[in-house]
């Protein structure tokens, strides 16, 4: 069968006064209609550039997309017309930003943002797209939504904002939805309150969803797959629950051991990741984790490993995936 949406080798690069940016460095993976992967890894680690590399709405110059594919139904994204590409971009794959207040005009009211879409990509006449726009708010838990139309985003809340931001993604009913870190800016339960949100709408709607996040935690009753991105590279991928119980990578290991454990028996402390990110201006011809790794050897400073197989359709990028996977403690082993 085939998938829906097949990323093959992307690669982006941003050129700098400073130097050449190697962003996103060759990552491949697929999403099925109406599944679901997290894109999960530190700040900086190319999780929102792959995206939008696929959206291709990097800024150019200084951003430019140098290889690979991105089939969409078989369509390469990168080949096809600008025209053809707005077409898709917003009524067939569908993205909420990090920051609702950044992402909504301010001047601008709620239901003029949310028609402008309808009008554009369905046809919609007035009275249609408004009407649909009040059911997306409504269907995203905004009370008196006909009313709150007229609104101006200042008069949203943060979570409230959020939603706003959702029903506009959803409003086309798209076959993908791409939420970048939309929690990011909001309190912990209004967090919780997005993801289960986001949780529900995508059974009820069979969308597929790609989830952005640094926060592993997050991800795990929401997602089928895993990709952890770490320099521009994917280290690790495969079904969520391998990810968790069998991870194969020291930087899984590291971002699943910095979670505070609720059924912890007696006090632990948090795990640290020691050392600094990589530097992106120098293109990696070693294993970019290899300076903050407790299970570096000769040969990860000499080669940057492939993905390869660690189980049933999960791959880690390590030449010791075997002793990480038997490692409890990523904190005991680096000490």
């Amino acid at each position: 069968m085939a998938h829906l949406l097949e990323v093959h080798d992307l690669v982006t690069r941003f050129y700098t006064e400073n130097g050449v940016v190697h962003a996103v460095n060759g990552i491949s993976y697929t999403l099925d209609e109406g599944g679901s992967l997290a894109i999960v890894g530190e700040s900086g680690s190319g999780k929102s550039v792959g995206v939008l590399s696929l959206l291709r709405l990097i800024p150019t110059p200084p951003g430019r997309l140098e290889g690979g594919e991105v089939l969409y139904n078989g369509r390469d994204l990168l080949k096809i017309s600008d025209s053809e590409m707005r077409s898709i971009r917003g009524r067939e794959i569908s993205m909420i930003f990090q920051d609702p207040m950044t992402s909504l005009n301010p001047v601008l009211t709620i239901g003029r943002q949310l028609t402008e879409g309808l009008r554009l990509h369905l046809g919609m006449n007035d009275a249609q797209a408004k009407q649909r726009a009040a059911e997306m708010l409504d269907l995203v838990g905004i009370p008196n939504a006909e009313d709150r139309l007229n609104d101006y985003p200042h008069q949203f809340s943060g979570g409230q904002r959020q939603r706003v931001m959702i029903a506009m993604a959803l409003s086309t009913n798209p076959s993908i939805l791409i939420a970048d870190e939309p929690t990011t800016a909001l309190d912990v339960t209004i967090q919780a309150q997005i993801v289960e949100l986001v949780k529900q709408l995508q059974q009820k709607l069979g969308m597929a969803i790609i989830w952005i996040t640094h926060d592993l935690g997050i991800v795990a009753g929401l997602v089928e797959k895993v990709a952890v991105m770490y320099a521009g590279f994917i280290v690790e991928m495969g079904p969520v629950r391998d990810v968790y119980y069998h991870h194969s990578h020291p930087y899984t290991l590291g971002l699943l051991d910095s979670l505070p454990k609720l059924d912890a028996v007696e006090k632990q402390r948090l795990a640290a990741i020691k050392g600094l990110p990589p530097d992106l201006l120098e293109e990696a011809n070693h294993c970019p984790f290899s300076p903050r790794c407790p299970f570096v050897i000769d040969k990860c400073w000499q080669e940057n490993p492939l993905l390869i197989p660690a189980g049933p359709n999960h791959q880690a990028a390590c030449w010791r995936w075997e002793d990480v996977r038997q490692a409890e403690r990523f904190i005991e082993v680096a000490a």
